[in-house]
């Protein structure tokens, strides 16, 4: 069923009403498409690596059999997927605070201000 896009007056009309939940799927059993094995694992792996002691990159290459920076690309791509977000959302937000605290630093670095 197409719908049509509703004026900020509208879904706040609607939310005022409690009519958001049904017209969402906000029900707390609904989390959509779960995350592949691979990708929970990463973020497992992230929430308790520093726990175990030891070379992180070398712990990455046992349990992944990846490269340091192939994991950090799958893992940079894991934490963008809602499904991430639902499944550990503390882990994710605190993870994209971290991406873009650094990418902050970067860009100020590169156009020589202030960071």
């Amino acid at each position: 069923m197409a719908s049509r896009a509703e004026t900020p007056a509208e879904v706040l009309a609607l939310s005022e009403a409690g009519a958001t939940l049904g017209r969402v799927s906000a029900s707390p059993d609904y989390l959509g498409p779960e995350l592949d094995e691979r990708t929970r694992g990463i973020l497992e792996f992230e929430r308790s690596w520093w726990q175990q002691g030891g070379s992180k990159e070398r712990r990455i290459r046992e349990r992944f059999d990846l490269s340091p920076t192939r994991y950090h690309q799958l893992l940079i791509r894991a934490i963008e997927l809602p499904e991430a977000l639902a499944y550990d959302p503390m882990l994710v937000r605190r993870l994209r605070r971290l991406r873009d605290s650094r990418r902050r630093t970067r860009v100020a670095r590169r156009l020589g201000l202030p960071s």
